[in-house]
Order: C-alpha cells, then structure tokens, then sequence
C-alpha cells in the first residue's frame, strides 16, 4: 500500500510523470523490489523544482488539504518520490487510502 501512518502524518509513496499531457493522480505502479507506488502525472516540467511544486498542489486539491501540509520527504530528482502530509486527520488518510483502492480495482 503506498500510504502509511507515521505518528500525526502521513507518507505516500508517489511515482511522478512530468510533462504529461494532462495532470492526473491514479494507477498503481509496482517495483522490482514489489513496493506498490500511487502513479501521479503533472503537465509543468522536471525543471527547478516545478514539477515538484505541481504534484503537490494536485496532490492537495485532490485530497482537500492546504498545500502548505505537504513536504517532500525523498525524491527531489528522482521520478520516486516520498511525501509527507503533515497532521493528517482519518479523512485524508482514507481519502489516500480510496484513491489507492480505486485504481487497484480498474488495473
């Protein structure tokens, strides 16, 4: 599951595809080493952090939260990205939670 609780927050694991043709979070990406990655895709480009900051704005209007709780954790550069959602309350972690879901049953 690419989300999980850590005390008050929240991690996602996230999978980014910069200069997408739409922004969209959905699909389940699973690694060579089989840990399942929620897939995200961003219109803006890998450039100076701007696809980073895209992510994280679809991220919190999807899920209903203030951008300013969403942090980077891991994956600056890398297309594998951890982030953290700082205070999350039940309702965010099960709205991760059913984006997740959602996904899975399509595949």
């Amino acid at each position: 599951m690419p989300v999980r609780r850590d005390g008050a927050d929240l991690l996602l694991a996230l999978r980014l595809t910069p200069k997408a043709a739409r922004a969209r979070i959905g699909g389940l990406f699973t690694d060579a080493a089989g840990q399942r990655w929620l897939q995200a895709s961003v219109t803006a480009p890998p450039d100076k952090g701007k696809a980073n900051a895209a992510l994280i704005a679809l991220l919190a209007k999807r899920i209903g939260v203030p951008s300013s709780t969403i942090f980077l954790e891991t994956g600056d550069t890398n297309r594998l990205k951890r982030l953290r959602i700082s205070d999350a309350d039940k309702r965010t972690e099960e709205s991760l939670r059913e984006i997740a879901e959602e996904e899975r049953n399509r595949q």
